[in-house]
């Protein structure tokens, strides 16, 4: 296996890494009602939030190497042309924006809880910003059963 079809599964299984911690990140913000900020809810962003990076230095690897980013572009012979065709347009932006946007979301759910606030408010806002990346997130996944992710397999 050559290393682009290697990072492409680490890529692909990795989400599913991204989206558990995110979950945990989540239902930890929550849950909390009046309990402080632990070590262990920053702990849980902070390793959310090295994932993701990972995986967007992959991600990028992949878009300027693959056959499904840049090269779409260079494919349909411009932007233009590459942004009227769906498939296209997905792979070569909207994926791309939409996690990138994702992640500068988590970051900033992370920082939230550095903050000096109280604890209640440090969890309602990670919990927003970790909502609103979640919600991008999923939008942004080429899923099997969308057409753009069609003979995508579920890892």
């Amino acid at each position: 296996m050559d290393l682009y079809n290697a990072l492409l599964h680490v890529h692909s299984f990795g989400r599913w890494i991204v989206l558990l911690l995110l979950l945990i990140a989540i239902f930890r913000s929550l849950g909390a009602g009046t309990r402080n900020f632990t070590h262990g809810d920053q702990r849980v962003g902070l390793f959310l939030t090295i994932t993701a990076d990972i995986m967007l230095l992959i991600g990028i690897y992949l878009y300027f190497v693959g056959s499904w980013g840049y090269k779409q572009i260079q494919v349909h012979g411009g932007m233009g042309e590459a942004m009227r065709e769906p498939t296209a347009r997905f792979f070569a932006v909207e994926h791309l924006v939409g996690m990138l946007i994702a992640i500068i979301l988590l970051h900033i759910g992370k920082a939230q809880g550095k903050k000096d606030l109280p604890h209640h408010i440090k969890h309602r806002r990670t919990a927003i910003f970790y909502i609103l990346a979640l919600l991008i997130i999923v939008a942004s996944i080429p899923w099997p059963f969308r057409e753009i992710g069609v003979g995508r397999g579920w890892y």
